[in-house]
């Protein structure tokens, strides 16, 4: 791949705990390439969580570095990713509750997103912030009534939209459906494919479910104790797996 617009390269990310050192991410490699859905997939504590956030420049690597369109957001070497180039990249957490202030309004979260990232009157603000909101099945009541009214799938929307508010290229999706019904899962997922589509995002996609994954991305990276055992294109990897791990995830899955 030529260019690649996420570029995540031999990271290593280790952590002191009370029980002395925890390696989380062992000489990870990936790229993703622009509009590009990818996987990584695992069990809890493989370290895709751990990846995600130095994606987003919220884990520092101990070793090795990250780049979003040419420049560094994470790395052993100070980053030359610039707070302003920030909006590139986006996350969309796991919980739709801890990851929103109960006491907003979903529009006053989105517009308050936007005029972080994008300087612009109130109004504005407001304005694109409820278009935003539609585009991604929140009503204008809704738009307008407390977070702590809404249920967990709309929550979800309210994060996306918030997450599509500097108008990003590459969105990181943490397990976005593992706190909600099957129901709202399908309505998610369906919503990341079409905002792809229709903006063309990048997206990469976290998850421990096999599933999912196979819905959503065109490669997939399987990650076991912080180190990527398989990788390539989702399809072959979850009809075809090579590595013993990979074959008792699909094994259990399908």
């Amino acid at each position: 791949m030529q260019d690649p617009l996420v570029d995540v390269s031999d990271l290593h990310i280790r952590y002191r705990t009370g029980g002395g050192e925890v390696h989380a991410v062992r000489g990870v490699s990936l790229r993703v390439g622009v509009g590009e859905s990818v996987g990584i997939v695992g069990e809890s504590g493989s370290g895709k969580s751990t990846i995600a956030r130095a994606i987003v420049g919220l884990v520092k690597p101990s070793e090795g570095l990250v780049a979003v369109d040419g420049e560094i957001v994470a790395g052993t070497a100070s980053a030359s990713f610039k707070r302003s180039n920030r909006w590139k990249v986006q996350m969309v957490f796991q919980d739709p509750y801890g990851s929103l202030d109960p006491l907003q309004t979903p529009m006053s979260a989105v517009s308050e997103a936007i005029r972080q990232w994008r300087p612009s009157p109130r109004r504005t603000a407001q304005a694109e912030s409820l278009d935003l909101l539609k585009s991604v099945g929140i009503s204008e009541k809704q738009a307008r009534s407390g977070i702590r009214s809404l249920s967990g799938g709309q929550r979800q929307r309210v994060s996306i939209a918030r997450a599509l508010a500097p108008q990003p290229q590459v969105i990181v999706a943490d397990e976005p459906t593992s706190s909600l019904d099957q129901s709202a899962q399908a309505s998610i997922l369906n919503l990341f494919r079409r905002i792809q589509e229709e903006r063309g995002l990048a997206i990469i996609f976290i998850s421990h479910d096999l599933g999912l994954v196979n819905h959503l991305t065109s490669r997939v990276h399987v990650m076991k104790e912080g180190v990527v055992v398989e990788q390539g294109a989702t399809e072959t990897v979850l009809s075809s797996p090579n590595h013993p791990y990979t074959q008792k995830l699909v094994a259990s899955a399908f």
